[in-house]
């Protein structure tokens, strides 16, 4: 991974113009070839980025990087404060507690538990910022991604919405609608993907691994 903080301008063009003014930033530039761009603020989510594969022609001063679909990314620097690369080595993946690993292979073994025709493409599906838990097809074919949690919280939300944004700048899935998947949904989050367009969906963790619950009743 190549690192650098530079005072730069971003431009983006392609569907839709994007323009970042001259400002300290950190560029990102990642072994499978994108590149992300972060200011000190924000929280995780990058002011502006571009998914492999793509091409960066680097000149003095301007990097230009290209999609397969033609947009670009331009970068012009004025100063660079900080340049180094680093060899990260293959990452493990992230490691998720045993009821939340287990209700994602359980969803993708019945995906139709998520909606009517749903068909598995793949877990885990992989993108530049992280994996997608589970990436499927609905009825109709369409793209849906679907974000798994134990607890649904507003930052599964805020996580899934940063997949949908990305995955939807490509021509071959977009668009891509997105599914909230959890044991529990608090109402804040269920507000919050809602307002985005995010489905929810409240599964039941005993019923998919095919338990079934015995009332009691006292006489």
């Amino acid at each position: 991974m190549r690192i650098v903080i530079a005072r730069c301008t971003v431009d983006y063009v392609g569907r839709l113009t994007a323009h970042l003014p001259l400002a300290p930033r950190l560029l990102l530039l990642k072994a499978d070839g994108s590149i992300l761009v972060h200011a000190d603020g924000g929280s995780y989510k990058p002011l502006n980025w571009m998914t492999p594969p793509c091409t960066i022609q680097q000149a003095e001063g301007k990097w230009t990087v290209t999609n397969k679909a033609g947009e670009q990314l331009i970068i012009t620097i004025e100063e660079i404060l900080h340049d180094s690369s680093h060899e990260l080595g293959v990452d493990p993946g992230l490691r998720k507690d045993g009821v939340e690993a287990h209700l994602q292979e359980l969803l993708a073994d019945q995906p139709g538990v998520l909606g009517d025709g749903y068909t598995l493409v793949r877990r885990e599906f992989p993108t530049a910022i992280g994996p997608v838990d589970l990436m499927c097809r609905n009825g109709e074919g369409g793209s849906v991604a679907i974000e798994v949690k134990r607890r649904g919280e507003i930052d599964g939300v805020e996580q899934l919405t940063r997949y949908l944004e990305l995955l939807n700048r490509d021509p071959l899935l977009a668009p891509v609608q997105g599914v909230f998947a959890a044991q529990m949904i608090k109402p804040q989050a269920r507000v919050l993907a809602e307002d985005r367009g995010i489905r929810c969906v409240t599964v039941d963790y005993d019923a998919l691994r095919g338990i079934e619950k015995n009332e009691l009743t006292l006489f």
